[in-house]
């Protein structure tokens, strides 16, 4: 099993939500940390929080879809801690929007963030992560990319987003594969979590076309998909997604949501829809 003690670890999103809870539980180990977020609040309180626990912490502000603030956080990351462990792009955002009318700019901002910052966050780091892998006596460095319940099945009106987490799950599949037969010391694993409270649906950008698919008013929309996340808290989520790295998992499903979904799908194949499909059908006639 990889221990995770002393390890330097740079962390997307960690001004709330999974993120801070990961720099939290990773503080507590002895880990280095670098952060960043768009909070620049959020994160100063995030690493305040850490450094009390006695961790040495770095932060940055850093939109994960730009691609050189991505890849000068982390020269800024490996100047400031001497190296890089782990990685988890964690950052996301959420979008709920007919696919028929949904903006291109709106398509943008979620593929930006959703999957771009986790291809930005991959390659800019993949050096240095190879680097601390292969100094003597290392242990094999680590990728965790968050996906989601919904990179494994399908929900309307949540297309756009289903899109940037199926790719992020194509994406971290392939990576695992790729550096596993050039023989880079490198584990990479893609985590689906169900509901899980974080601020992501109090941030998210609801069309007002979501209406005429759903029957619902935006706001009711907004609020609905709060109380669903509102399952396992992010505390238990990040223990969940450390315990996967030590075990160099390549899959980590998090709460009894996700597991019971996925087995759905896999019992149902792409027949899964039709019960999604007739649930919705329901909700938009009241």
């Amino acid at each position: 099993m990889k221990r995770l003690t002393g390890q330097v670890a740079a962390i997307t999103g960690a001004g709330s939500g999974m993120g801070r809870a990961l720099a939290l539980a990773l503080a507590g180990r002895g880990c280095p940390l670098a952060l960043c977020d768009v909070d620049e609040a959020g994160l100063a309180e995030t690493a305040r929080a850490a450094a009390a626990l006695g961790a040495p912490v770095s932060r940055l502000r850093v939109d994960v879809s730009d691609r050189d603030a991505v890849e000068a956080w982390a020269r800024h990351a490996v100047a400031t801690h001497g190296a890089v462990q782990l990685l988890f792009n964690n950052a996301g955002v959420s979008l709920a929007a007919p696919l028929e009318t949904m903006s291109p700019a709106d398509l943008d901002w979620i593929m930006g963030i959703n999957f771009r910052g986790v291809v930005h966050g991959c390659q800019a780091f993949l050096p240095a992560l190879r680097a601390a892998a292969a100094r003597p006596g290392a242990a094999p460095s680590h990728i965790v990319n968050t996906s989601s319940l919904f990179g494994l099945m399908a929900m309307p009106g949540s297309g756009a987003y289903n899109a940037s987490k199926f790719a992020v799950r194509g994406y971290t599949e392939a990576l695992r594969m790729e550096l596993a037969i050039a023989g880079a010391r490198v584990g990479v694993t893609c985590v689906h979590p169900g509901g899980v409270r974080t601020n992501i649906a109090r941030a998210a950008r609801v069309d007002p076309q979501l209406q005429a698919l759903t029957g619902e008013a935006p706001a009711a929309s907004l609020a609905r998909f709060d109380r669903l996340l509102d399952r396992t808290s992010a505390a238990a989520a990040a223990a969940r997604i450390l315990r996967g790295v030590e075990r160099d998992e390549r899959r980590v499903l998090i709460g009894a949501d996700a597991h019971l979904l996925d087995a759905l799908v896999r019992l149902l194949g792409a027949a899964y829809q039709r019960p999604i499909e007739a649930l919705a059908r329901r909700q938009r006639r009241g």
